[in-house]
């Protein structure tokens, strides 16, 4: 589409029943030439029939936190009980949200269920995803709680070192409020969770829509194991290895465990898993096929929203049905993308960017 016809979207997208001389009015052109624009978007299949019906691309879900991301980055090595100097940085952040923003910076359509508070943090976040090109509609903000916020402190190799998160507001999102989003739910290509949502809001997502495929970020041991008696409902899971273990209950001895460990998770109805294991690299299996994938090096500055970004970058490219390896090493580059900015989210993410990475390592 052109720069036009995108323009002339967004506004019906904004108002269906928008005239066509308001819109000539708002972009200062003429009715005619809107006109063409229009019957050029209708012949596109963008636009169906009157009242600007417009044809629905498949789309992501992601249903889960959004916190206002404090970070403390020392300058030198970190001094545990005592004042270090360095920097502090705040920047919209949570993993659902920051799955969001990445997935939407990489060209996919997606859609973001959140809750937030309103308040300054809440306004930046639902500003911020918006400007990335994530659809907030179907977000929720509350004048009787506060925006998440999550404060972690780097340590000299620019790693966490600890995090604290206050995220309440999140049980506000429960099945009661999710029940009114079951149409646009089934509709859904594909279901991305994070396990900050409540036990009640996994149990409600995870069965009630078998048609769609679910895809999990664990991001915490014992977050994780919410999702332990849904494990059949998930398709894909993104643990790490800590995460893996303690909901496998098998511990890794030797490289040859990781394929007990897959395995495991496949004898439990879980699709395909992406099992981290840090620099190393990760392990990709789908009960059929399963291999390490060798990480690339890269100069790391904020190690903090990597695994975010990973989990975007496979469901984008499931999005664009790649097949499993292809999908993996563009979710690894997106990954060491995100690791090269301070900010939670890289701003150069996109789906360029990431293949230039790609075409990089292989030189």
């Amino acid at each position: 589409m052109t720069e036009r016809e995108l323009e002339i979207l967004a506004l019906i997208k904004a108002d269906p029943l928008i005239p066509q001389q308001k819109l000539a009015d708002q972009l200062g052109i003429t009715r005619s030439a809107v006109a063409g624009h229009i019957m050029n978007l209708t012949h596109k299949g963008v636009i169906r029939g009157k009242g600007y019906i417009l044809a629905e691309n498949p789309f992501a879900v992601v249903i889960g936190g959004a916190n206002m991301d404090i970070l403390g980055r020392p300058a030198s090595k970190l001094r545990v009980g005592d004042s270090n100097p360095g920097s502090v940085s705040c920047s919209p952040g949570g993993v659902g949200r920051n799955i969001a923003e990445n997935l939407a910076r990489l060209g996919s359509d997606t859609r973001l269920v959140t809750a937030v508070g309103k308040d300054a943090y809440g306004e930046m976040i639902t500003a911020q995803c918006r400007q990335a090109g994530v659809d907030m509609g179907n977000s929720l903000q509350f004048e009787d709680a506060v925006t998440s916020t999550y404060l972690s402190v780097l340590d000299g190799d620019a790693d966490m070192h600890v995090a604290i998160n206050d995220m309440a507001i999140l049980e506000r999102l429960g099945p009661e409020v999710l029940k009114g989003l079951e149409d646009m739910l089934r509709r859904a290509e594909l279901l991305v969770l994070d396990t900050n949502l409540s036990e009640a809001a996994l149990s409600y997502l995870l069965s009630n829509f078998p048609q769609v495929p679910v895809f999990i970020d664990t991001v915490s041991c014992v977050k994780a194991m919410k999702i332990k008696p849904y494990l059949n409902a998930i398709h894909t899971l993104k643990p790490n290895l800590k995460e893996a273990e303690h909901l496998s209950g098998i511990e890794m001895r030797s490289k040859e465990d990781l394929s007990a460990i897959a395995n495991w998770f496949h004898d439990q109805g879980v699709k395909r898993i992406f099992l981290s294991m840090g620099s190393e690299g990760v392990f990709v299996s789908d009960g059929g096929e399963s291999q390490m994938v060798s990480a690339k090096q890269v100069e790391m500055v904020n190690a903090n929203g990597a695994g975010d970004a990973f989990l975007a970058g496979l469901a984008h490219g499931w999005l664009k049905q790649w097949p499993l390896l292809e999908t993996t090493e563009f979710a690894m580059a997106a990954a060491r993308l995100a690791l090269s900015h301070i900010a939670t989210i890289n701003p150069n993410m996109s789906e360029i960017s990431v293949n230039r990475i790609i075409k990089e390592s292989l030189c």
